[in-house]
């Protein structure tokens, strides 16, 4: 899986990296709060272990930004603080779990691995997927949004599919050039474009909340909220 870490003091985030890059994960990392939210907003990870206390932003600021933006990747918080209010603030600022210092290093990957495995069967399982008024019946075939049945071509069916699986997460075109078109290379043409503004089209137009995002230089976002 790939983790992201967000933790400002360099001998943990290295003695995080370096256990999780040995146990077979892609590690990448921040060291403040600002850094760490671009880096969330503008990459896919699969789980983020987010320090609470982070320089020009804390940790807890961090998650309850991600949440607003409708960001739903598990998120667990590292924090000294140990006090069951402490964790209560956590919680409620949107992490998924939270793991007080000193922590040990077996424990914290394997609170990693629960909170993935609680999102994958999620996603692996439904035969409906949805997004505010917008709903897919992946048995059916069949798209709509407010009542409104959307007629999609089989190409943009699978994009939408593979966009609502992942609601809330950028999607970069590398992905989607994987995911949708089977391309282990880029094909250096405009097709992602052409696809994703018809789609656009067919989701979005004459609706009026949009719910397919463009993130610049990054990729694509399916998100509720503007």
């Amino acid at each position: 899986m790939r983790v992201l870490v967000v933790e400002d003091d360099a001998d943990t985030a290295t003695y995080l990296a370096q256990g999780l890059r040995e146990a077979g994960h892609t590690v990448d990392l921040a060291a403040t709060g600002p850094e760490g939210l671009e880096a969330a907003l503008s990459q896919s990870h699969d789980v983020i272990v987010m320090d609470r206390m982070l320089p020009n932003m804390d940790g807890l600021s961090v998650v309850r930004t991600l949440r607003e933006e409708g960001h739903a990747t598990p998120v667990l918080i590292l924090s000294a603080l140990s006090q069951v209010d402490d964790r209560v603030k956590g919680l409620k600022a949107g992490g998924d779990d939270y793991l007080t210092k000193p922590f040990a290093f077996s424990e914290l990957e394997a609170r990693l691995s629960v909170l993935t495995r609680r999102a994958a069967p999620q996603q692996a399982e439904a035969t409906r997927l949805s997004l505010a008024d917008l709903e897919m019946d992946l048995l059916a075939r069949t798209v709509t949004r407010g009542g409104k049945t959307l007629d999609l071509q089989p190409r943009e069916f699978k994009i939408l599919e593979y966009l609502l699986r992942r609601a809330g997460r950028v999607v970069t075109r590398t992905m989607l050039l994987e995911g949708v078109w089977d391309y282990s290379f880029d094909p250096q043409t405009n097709v992602i474009d052409v696809h994703i503004s018809r789609l656009r089209q067919k989701i979005d137009k004459g609706f009026e909340r949009e719910l397919l995002h463009t993130i610049r230089g990054s990729g694509y976002m399916l998100r509720a909220e503007g």
